[in-house]
């Protein structure tokens, strides 16, 4: 399949290019280090305003809603009325209702506040990654890029577990200025550093160079919005809603994706041009993606509950437990990149699958009385896992990929992932309620619940492999 690549629009100087890569990343790690604070710091939110069980969940429910369902949207945004735009908007639009959750005075405020900022992180991520991918040349040089802004963003969140525990003591507030304080930073160096957006058609038509005429699918993009949303909200809440109300928004969601998908094949200039997802890898890349981050969430979800409600640890020893897991930042941007020319792309990318599912099984043996160098290979395994998967599954995601679509694809890698963790999480903890329901005890109801994140692994192994198998490296050439 011919195909015409991502060329890069701006030739910046190596200097202008590490600080455009700076910014970048530090708001990558700005996005995860704000995730992550905010599950250290719900109790304390909780107990400060007297919240009852549904808002405090409705503040998590509510980012996740905005980030997963207008990810989509936001990433064709990017491609149509400029990235450097999108990314600045969305940054300046999280600044200020960062601020305003400093000051909110209730729960309801808050909530609002969290659904806001993750519509402007769905903006802003894969406006981000666009811009890395439209900057920096096809080859080594973007794939470096790409590993060291997703090993910084993963980073973000392990750090932000223990930055969590540490600002919640100095009050509940600074979990919302401290993203205002970083964010600023970041708007400062990445203002005058973000190339202006230029338009620019592609030379040829492919599967993967859509028609760059700069214009928005507005139905498609209401109804593909709509259907995440809902999508998303009956997965977050069914363990709270009703059987019914479960079932009903996610019949909806159906229709609605159905709509899409009627919308696609008979507008003049589709959201998701429907050759994009013919492309087999970009397929393979996606549902990777939606597995890895699938079974972490629910691997996760158990390893807190095993360490805070069994063992009685705090959490920020929680945290500390868990921040090996970060290794990744370190790994990704060193040592993935001579695994990848070595041995291919795919093959590293079934690699962090096959260590993902490995570090799930060899939890599956947990007992009540482990201490940490029993747990620690599995934290290792993870980390491990998102050095090989993480970053290469994004540059599986946006190689070869036109430019007029580098944010569309970003923003359906970032719409798997999210879709993923929700499943994922959602799917782990109904097993471990119904486990714990059946009259089993707490360590059984983790142990069989740990068996979903590793079928989840073994799944990711599957789908990545025979490409593996077919496909040492499509780009060898470039890294070599």
């Amino acid at each position: 399949m011919d195909t015409v690549a991502a060329r890069p629009t701006h030739t910046p100087s190596r200097a202008r290019s590490a600080l455009l890569l700076v910014a970048l990343c530090g708001a990558a790690f700005l996005e995860g280090i704000d995730i992550a604070m905010f599950n250290i710091a719900l109790p304390v939110i909780r107990e400060a305003l007297a919240l009852p069980t549904v808002q405090l969940q409705w503040i998590v429910s509510g980012y996740v809603i905005g980030y997963g369902g207008f990810m989509l949207l936001g990433g064709r945004t990017a491609d149509v009325y400029g990235r450097r735009r999108v990314f600045l908007i969305a940054l300046v639009v999280f600044i200020g209702v960062s601020a305003l959750g400093g000051i909110a005075p209730s729960g309801a405020m808050i909530i609002a506040v969290r659904v806001i900022t993750g519509i402007a992180a769905a903006f802003l991520m894969p406006a981000g990654l666009a811009i890395i991918t439209t900057n920096f040349p096809e080859g080594p040089q973007r794939d470096r890029a790409v590993l060291i802004y997703a090993g910084i963003g993963a980073a973000g969140f392990s750090l932000g577990l223990v930055a969590g525990g540490v600002l919640t003591t100095f009050g509940w507030r600074w979990v919302f200025f401290a993203p205002v304080v970083l964010a600023l930073a970041v708007l400062a160096l990445a203002f005058p550093l973000i190339p202006r957006d230029t338009a620019k058609r592609p030379d040829s038509p492919s599967l993967r160079s859509p028609r760059a005429n700069r214009s928005l699918d507005l139905p498609g993009a209401i109804l593909i919005t709509g259907a995440v949303v809902l999508t998303v909200t009956a997965i977050e809440n069914a363990a709270h809603a009703s059987a019914f109300a479960s079932a009903a928004t996610g019949a909806v969601a159906v229709i609605l994706f159905a709509a899409f998908a009627v919308r696609q094949r008979t507008a003049a200039d589709p959201l998701v041009p429907p050759g994009l997802l013919r492309d087999g890898s970009l397929v393979n890349a996606y549902i990777g993606a939606g597995c890895l981050a699938g079974g972490f969430m629910g691997f996760q979800f158990i390893v807190v509950l095993y360490l805070q409600e069994l063992r009685g640890w705090s959490a920020m020893t929680t945290a500390l437990a868990l921040l090996v897991v970060a290794i990744d930042a370190i790994l990704a941007p060193t040592l993935t990149p001579i695994l990848v020319r070595r041995f291919g792309l795919w093959r590293v990318i079934a690699a962090g699958m096959a260590f993902s599912a490995l570090s799930f099984a060899l939890f599956t043996g947990v007992e009540e009385d482990w201490v940490y160098l029993s747990m620690l290979p599995s934290f290792l395994a993870l980390g491990f896992a998102f050095t090989l998967a993480y970053g290469p599954l994004t540059i599986a995601a946006t190689d070869g990929v036109e430019e007029s679509s580098q944010g569309l694809t970003g923003g359906l890698l970032y719409t798997t992932f999210q879709f993923g963790a929700a499943i994922g999480l959602a799917v782990t903890a109904a097993v471990q309620v119904a486990v714990l329901a059946s009259g089993a005890g707490l360590l059984d109801s983790y142990r069989a619940a740990l068996l979903v994140p590793l079928s989840v692994g073994l799944i990711g192994i599957a789908v990545t492999l025979p490409r593996a198998w077919r496909a040492p490296r499509v780009c060898a050439a470039a890294c070599a």
